[in-house]
């Protein structure tokens, strides 16, 4: 495959998101299963309920028997039994009688409706009604949840609680997911030390490091850093390999832009990786690498925290939840209102991160007035990019813009 620069954000978005594989499956239990992804489509092997069941502690009896109930005329009917919850009537209703029966229990052959007590008047005996009923009536039936069958979800759904309900439901104690990839992370960069490590003058501390981590393991991958390497090919080369080696995926930060120190991509090719694409175009993220090794996507981006966190975002993360097995990698779209304008012009597609957010029934962004490359801590907390076409000038409050969901 040719390397093509400069493409436009959603291709190069379609590109990495074509290449991605799914993990293949594996068995966790239940209680393990919690955020994993769904490697089978779930279908109903039962109804649920399983039998039709009453909506309420009362009795149950025939339609028929008190079809002219009044309050004038109430009708009396025998009390052959009590059915809790969870047990089986051992007597059929018949003509003139009623069970006395609790939220949940089963039906009693028979009975074809239920009244709640609080409408009775009864002793242990007896019970009186002083309404007609029909047929059917405070009775769930079987399958009323869920019939034998149904598509519950698919493969490639995210297990949240309702999903692992119904899984347990089902009657399913060890569920199968998608395994979760191994992402190795390597940061570049002579002048990053590692958070724990003294800061020397002239020194960063490896930010980077801690903000893909946490990224990535959001969305459901396992991380292994690979470590932090100079601004030398060879050094960087040989990350890289160990990653292939030992990874599904490698992401690295540093080194893509065009001057004297930035050898990441020919780090990458020295590793054997095919190089892809040189550059998206979008602001910030504008300056990465991407290539494959073999089935294995190998990313470099930027070494500026908000640059590269964008282009991972707009570009790599599509891929990477599809690496996951998700059936819906990609975000949700959405349009909003500006809260505050922007006065800058933007040549390129510009990315602007904030915080999206309901105010007056509107969805209204709130964009922090600091967009730059290096600000990472105006990413804190943002759950969404809005995004400016390519050639617009400076954009107004109220400007309704379109973008996705984080």
């Amino acid at each position: 495959m040719d390397m093509r620069e400069n493409l436009s954000w959603t291709q190069a978005r379609d590109l990495l998101l074509s290449l991605a594989k799914p993990m293949e499956t594996e068995m966790v239990s239940l209680d393990e299963c919690a955020g994993r992804v769904l490697g089978f489509d779930l279908k109903a092997a039962e109804d649920v309920p399983p039998f039709d069941r009453s909506a309420y502690d009362g009795y149950a009896f025939r339609a028929e028997d008190v079809k002219n109930a009044s309050k004038e005329t109430p009708v009396t009917l025998r009390v052959t039994e009590t059915i809790p919850a969870g047990a089986v009537a051992k007597l059929p209703v018949e003509p003139g009688t009623a069970a006395h029966l609790m939220t949940g229990a089963k039906i009693p052959s028979g009975a074809d409706c239920v009244i709640n007590f609080e409408r009775t008047d009864f002793t242990e005996e007896t019970v009186t009604l002083f309404a007609p009923m029909e047929p059917g009536d405070n009775i769930v039936r079987r399958g009323e949840d869920v019939a034998k069958g149904t598509l519950l979800a698919p493969a490639g759904t995210i297990i949240d609680p309702g999903l692992a309900g119904t899984l347990a439901a089902q009657g399913i104690s060890r569920v199968t997911v998608f395994r979760k990839p191994v992402v190795g992370l390597i940061s570049t960069g002579s002048e990053g030390v590692e958070a724990d490590e003294e800061q020397p003058e002239g020194k960063i501390r490896n930010a980077n490091r801690a903000a893909f981590t946490a990224l990535l393991q959001n969305e459901g991958c396992i991380v292994r850093y690979l470590g932090l390497a100079g601004d030398e090919a060879d050094e960087i080369s040989e990350l890289i390999t160990e990653g292939i080696g030992t990874c599904d995926a490698v992401i690295l930060t540093g080194g893509v832009s065009v001057g004297d120190w930035d050898v990441t991509p020919a780090a990458m090719m020295q590793s054997g990786a095919e190089i892809l694409v040189r550059g998206v175009d979008m602001k910030p993220g504008m300056a990465c690498a991407y290539g494959l090794a073999g089935h294995k996507l190998i990313l470099g981006l930027s070494g500026n925290p908000a640059s590269s966190l964008t282009n991972f975002c707009a570009c790599v993360l599509p891929a990477v939840r599809k690496l996951c097995g998700r059936d819906q990698p990609l975000p949700k779209t959405i349009r909003a209102e500006l809260k505050n304008g922007f006065r800058k012009k933007s040549p390129s597609t510009r990315f602007l991160r904030g915080w999206l957010a309901l105010s007056d029934g509107k969805a209204v962004f709130d964009a922090p007035r600091d967009q730059g490359n290096v600000v990472l801590s105006s990413t804190i907390g943002c759950n969404a990019f809005l995004l400016i076409p390519a050639g617009s000038g400076p954009q107004e409050a109220g400007q309704v813009l379109e973008g996705f969901m984080l």
